[in-house]
């Protein structure tokens, strides 16, 4: 009997491989849904936009973020202390690039500031504002089928000149989810996120109002101790 050539006997390997890679692109599996938050309008005559305007510009550093929460995960809280996520489905970007994107559009919409930059501007700024996010979660530990959704922020505001601290303060936001569905869930991040962000506003305005007042004075009691020398001649 005579032996297959060598062709013959590679046929069926080539085969087997073929249909191996071929069921490498296909799947079952559900595509991941990619969900976004949308910051917001400030309604004209709000608190948040109260006042006269400030000629102080501001930068949004990236935030930082607890264990856990640095993901673009959809993360969210259950009883026994288990964190998990949402399965087939993510943020855009990870929770500090999503913070730190809704926080420069809501600065931005109060039209209280000079300017309001991002951590990638190549523009200076006056003060610096850096968070950390502590919350970002669905929490399913109180017992109901649909989550209540917490966001907390810790926010320190400082001079970019000499890194001098002005003000550190703490906001959050809480919203329930009106049903056990990834829509209405992400709907309530939306609503807790943009109410934390409101009193975000408010105390970072009320922070660097203060500090421009007290250093204009500091300049008025300086100009005051030090006058400037006359230019004129001693009579003789």
């Amino acid at each position: 009997m005579k032996a297959p050539s060598p062709a013959a006997r590679a046929a069926p390997l080539l085969c087997l491989l073929l249909g191996a890679c071929t069921g490498l692109f296909r799947s079952d599996a559900a595509p991941e849904q990619t969900y976004y938050l949308r910051a917001p309008a400030v309604p004209a005559g709000s608190v948040a936009t109260a006042g006269t305007p400030l000629a102080s510009s501001l930068r949004v550093a990236r935030p930082l973020a607890d264990p856990g929460l640095d993901t673009a995960r959809i993360m969210l809280l259950q009883p026994d202390h288990r964190m998990s996520f949402y399965a087939g489905s993510r943020w855009p970007a990870t929770a500090p690039e999503l913070v730190a994107a809704f926080a420069v559009q809501t600065l931005r919409a109060s039209g209280q500031w000079a300017s309001v930059e991002d951590a990638a501007s190549p523009f200076p700024s006056d003060y610096l504002l850096q968070m950390t996010i502590r919350r970002f979660d669905a929490d399913y530990t109180g017992g109901a089928a649909a989550p209540q959704v917490h966001v907390v922020f810790d926010c320190i505001i400082g001079r970019r000149e000499g890194r001098d601290v002005v003000a550190s303060f703490v906001v959050a936001g809480n919203a329930p989810a009106s049903a056990n569905r990834l829509t209405e869930v992400v709907g309530a991040f939306e609503q807790a996120t943009g109410s934390a962000l409101e009193a975000l506003t408010q105390q970072a305005l009320q922070a660097v109002r203060a500090a421009d007042a007290h250093a204009a004075a500091a300049r008025a009691s300086h100009n005051a101790d030090s006058p400037v020398p006359s230019s004129s001649r001693p009579s003789q």
